[in-house]
């Protein structure tokens, strides 16, 4: 990205490239835990109900760090608003093509409130659905 494209991301969303980055790098993920607030919610394309909380909120982003570093996942476009953005991704994994958004609002902290994601087409909700659930299960031991 140029730089001048850089410096036009608000700080939140900057340091939640670096988290995406780095954890796509197999790196640690204490970036991520950083970036989020004490009171976050997670909002899933597949879960009914907001997963409330930092650690529900980590557990959830942290798997789907994990679900992407396989594929070629790429944001596509950015859009920013005074404390929100709206961040579409495209990915392929197993030959399915994958759409989304990413929806993020920060506080003044420049932590992370609130996360929503959604996902097309359906083959690609039903393949992330399997995978995601897979993650958190070894993640719980």
């Amino acid at each position: 990205m140029a730089n001048a494209e850089e410096a036009q991301r608000p700080e939140a969303i900057r340091r939640w490239h670096r988290v995406v980055d780095a954890m796509r790098q197999g790196g640690d993920d204490s970036l991520l835990f950083d970036l989020l607030d004490e009171d976050a919610v997670f909002l899933s394309p597949v879960v009914h109900t907001p997963q409330q909380g930092r650690q529900l909120t980590f557990a959830y982003l942290s798997a789907a760090t994990k679900v992407f570093a396989r594929s070629q996942f790429r944001y596509a476009g950015e859009w920013y608003a005074e404390r929100s953005a709206v961040l579409e991704f495209e990915a392929e994994i197993d030959g399915i093509q994958i759409n989304g958004v990413d929806m993020i609002w920060w506080n003044d902290e420049q932590r992370i409130t609130r996360f929503k994601v959604m996902v097309r087409p359906l083959k690609a909700v039903n393949l992330l659905h399997q995978m995601m659930a897979g993650q958190l299960q070894n993640a719980a031991g």
